[in-house]
């Protein structure tokens, strides 16, 4: 219990930096959170946790080709802020927009071969 405890602590720490950042420079903010920080956090507690090489190599796989649905949120909601939506729409219709393009990585990846 101890463990998950640490882990929640060290990810919610790095999360509440990168937002501080981002408070202050938005373009630095911008660097530090595309950091693939919580991703590589959570390969190091795989790791330790499984040893499992084969494993290991499947989760970052899989990492990369769910990035890739989530990377049209960061478009849409600038595109929508600067046409005059407020931030919640905006936020929603494009955590909407990863759902669905989320779920369609899991409907078509495989038909590609990909282990997701």
């Amino acid at each position: 219990m101890i463990y998950l405890l640490v882990k929640a602590l060290i990810s919610g720490v790095i999360i509440a930096i990168v937002s501080e950042i981002a408070r202050r420079s938005p373009g630095f903010g911008a660097l530090v959170a595309s950091l693939p920080l919580i991703s590589v956090l959570g390969m190091i507690w795989l790791w330790r946790d499984t040893h499992d090489a084969a494993n290991m190599a499947r989760h970052a796989e899989a990492t990369f080709w769910f990035v890739l649905p989530s990377l049209p949120m960061f478009l849409i909601i600038p595109a929508m802020l600067r046409q005059g939506w407020s931030f919640w729409p905006a936020l929603l219709t494009g955590c909407v927009v990863t759902v669905l393009l989320y779920l369609a990585m899991t409907w078509i990846g495989p038909k590609f071969g990909l282990r997701l």
